[in-house]
């Protein structure tokens, strides 16, 4: 198993009182291998030791503030890539399938393409498998470490760790383009509600589908369905 992996799974998960109590479990879990610098190590176990120390009710109301409350930053990969689509329902089932012909039963009420998620499959995997996957989920993560990091937040550097062990340079084009989608405002409430209202999605298996690769799903993850007006600034060369 692939522990850091792991330990950034739990370290993106909603805070508890047990991921508090994990410090020294995590810290010594993210040395493990040759998956992460020794600055990455570094900057994590400072995240590991803000999330150890402060109160459990602060964090996870940071927590919720931003990943639950803003789309743009939603730990929901498909939500990047498919937005309000038909096509996330089957996209979903897929990887659940995918999960499940692997041997893994995710045990969470979270959806499947949840990135903690994603990474606790990930870790069982063989280390060019879990590579290729991140990598074809860069220019979202790469995203997502750029929110973060311009909100000061401590989890900025949990998405910087994972596009190091992907090492994958993320398309700028395809990132600049989604940067430029108008961020939520997790404190307009009523504004939020009207974005998430949404049909319910389920994912009971498809008897007829195939059990595509899942990086050969995730692949498809290089074009943004929510793509900025044409007005939007032009990427960066």
């Amino acid at each position: 198993m692939h522990m850091p992996l792991k330990a950034i799974s739990a370290l993106l998960s909603y805070p508890t009182e047990e991921l508090q109590a994990a410090k020294a479990e995590l810290i010594e879990a993210l040395g493990q291998g040759d998956l992460l610098s020794a600055d990455l190590i570094n900057d994590l176990s400072l995240l590991i030791n803000e999330i150890a120390t402060s109160d459990i009710y602060d964090l996870q109301e940071t927590y919720v503030g931003l990943f639950d409350r803003s789309r743009s930053l939603s730990l929901n990969l498909f939500e990047h890539v498919h937005g309000d689509s038909r096509d996330r329902g089957p996209a979903m089932v897929d990887l659940v399938e995918n999960y499940r012909a692997a041997g893994f039963e995710p045990a969470s009420t979270e959806l499947p393409d949840h990135i903690p998620v994603l990474l606790e499959f990930l870790a069982m995997r063989p280390i060019d498998e879990a590579r290729e996957v991140l990598a074809d989920a860069a220019h979202i993560l790469e995203v997502l470490r750029t929110r973060l990091t311009r909100r000061e937040s401590i989890y900025a550097p949990a998405f910087a760790a994972l596009l190091h062990i992907s090492g994958e340079v993320a398309d700028q084009a395809v990132v600049a383009e989604l940067l430029a989608i108008k961020e939520d405002d997790p404190n307009d409430l009523e504004a939020l509600d009207e974005v998430w209202e949404e049909s319910e999605v389920t994912f009971a298996p498809d008897p007829n589908a195939g059990c595509p690769q899942v990086r050969d799903m995730l692949a498809q993850m290089d074009t943004p369905r929510n793509a900025p007006p044409e007005t939007a600034p032009a990427a960066a060369e």
